[in-house]
């Protein structure tokens, strides 16, 4: 799905993205691979790098990203896109904390953040 918008759930484990438009909403789910689901990831390990990839990858095409988590994450996602994907890195208008939102309350929240966002553009 093409769209202007997208919000980007991420935290150690796992990245909720939701690419959205006022009519519909398409969310993917990308998982790490790590053998240590407890464990936060280090940006620096491979296993990271790899994961950060896939969630830039998702990313990829949007024109506004509105970054999302609820611990330390997503500012590590921030720097590796701000280090390795500049493109996505300039899209991202936003970078909040949010606990752990069910897939409809995310995009009910991101629908808000954009329609603010927009409205002061």
């Amino acid at each position: 799905m093409l769209s202007n918008h997208v919000v980007a759930w991420i935290d150690h484990a796992q990245a909720h993205v939701i690419h959205f438009n006022p009519e519909a909403a398409e969310t993917e789910v990308i998982k790490t691979h790590s053998s240590h689901p407890h464990n936060k990831s280090n940006a620096n390990t491979a296993e990271s790098t790899h994961y950060f990839n896939a969630v830039a990858s998702a990313l990829d095409g949007a024109r506004e990203i509105l970054l999302v988590g609820p611990g330390l994450e997503k500012q590590a996602f921030m720097k590796h896109l701000e280090q390795h994907h500049h493109g996505v890195a300039k899209c991202v208008m936003g970078v909040e904390t949010v606990d752990h939102p069910t897939d409809g309350q995310l995009l009910k929240y991101a629908r808000k953040y954009f329609l603010k966002v927009d409205q002061m553009l």
